[in-house]
């Protein structure tokens, strides 16, 4: 028995085995009577066996017919769903890809190097930034307004384990302070000297990252009292009025530095924090779809973690 039978030689058959009637058959398929009737019959030579039973009355299944019927069903069925498998992964790859940031990632030319690799790869896709206030730590993967975002770690509990992300920078936390503020004299602060002063925080939506730019950890390993919180900040614009206005000190990380370093405000190094990390985060039930794992790549493979 040959075994190169067409889809569409299978899709008559299921037709005509459903409606039991050739001219209803021919109808639903949009052919005429006669050509389906030539294709049934040629599909029956192929297969070496009599589908259909063609009486006075009308047309019934043979044993044959009867037999191949679930299989056909389940392999245009099949088809059907590999083609829209395929469509879904053709609209990914022609879509938009929403990234959600709440500080520009400058970094030395980091979003346009992505840009490049991501679009060498994915020439119909086209890139949204959204900029996302500090209140979402997760820049809008969190409401699903974004579907890769920038963020600073770590990110929020108790949905950390929902994110993979790649960490983009590794950089120092400074301490940014008004130029006429005593501790701007010297080259170099030691937290200790900080940790009475008043800080900036991020709005208390921010949860674990609003503490991690207040120093918790560092502050209960000096055995100091909780921060005393000056103002609370949501962009860098609010930031900056908010330094030179003197309403209290902030850490920053040091790419972020020139965005505040406008004038009447300075940076210095700090002696005792960890570093801060700047990541690429996207949702772990995202990482198959194809423009995120996309960006996720060109992301690795510019900071060199591909």
């Amino acid at each position: 028995m040959t075994t190169d039978v067409h889809l569409r030689e299978l899709r008559y058959f299921v037709a005509v085995a459903e409606e039991l009637h050739f001219t209803r058959a021919a109808e639903r398929l949009y052919v005429s009577q006669p050509a389906l009737s030539k294709q049934i019959r040629a599909l029956e030579r192929q297969l070496g066996a009599e589908l259909f039973r063609r009486e006075p009355q009308g047309v019934r299944l043979t044993e044959a017919g009867t037999a191949l019927l679930p299989h056909a069903r389940r392999m245009l069925a099949d088809w059907a769903e590999a083609a829209a498998a395929l469509e879904a992964v053709r609209s990914a790859r022609t879509g938009t890809l929403v990234v959600g940031m709440s500080t520009s990632p400058g970094r030395g030319g980091l979003l346009p190097a992505i840009r490049s690799r991501f679009t060498a790869a994915h020439p119909k896709a086209r890139i949204r930034l959204r900029q996302v206030g500090w209140e979402d730590p997760t820049a809008g993967l969190t409401d699903g307004t974004a579907d890769a975002a920038f963020v600073w770690l770590p990110l929020p509990l108790p949905d950390a384990g929902r994110y993979d992300w790649i960490v983009a920078a590794e950089e120092p936390r400074l301490v940014a302070l008004p130029d006429t503020h005593p501790l701007a004299a010297r080259a170099e602060i030691d937290f200790a000297d900080l940790a009475a002063e008043p800080f900036l925080a991020l709005p208390s939506e921010a949860g674990v990252l609003r503490d991690f730019w207040l120093a918790l950890d560092e502050r209960r390993a000096l055995g100091a009292g909780p921060p005393r919180v000056g103002a609370e900040i949501a962009g860098t614009e609010e930031t900056y009025e908010a330094l030179v206005a003197g309403l209290g000190v902030c850490l920053v990380a040091s790419g972020n530095a020139p965005l505040l370093t406008l004038g009447g405000v300075t940076t210095r190094p700090v002696r005792g924090l960890t570093p801060s990390r700047f990541a690429l985060a996207w949702r772990r039930e995202d990482a198959g779809r194809a423009l995120v794992r996309g960006y996720a790549r060109a992301c690795g493979r510019v900071v060199g973690q591909i």
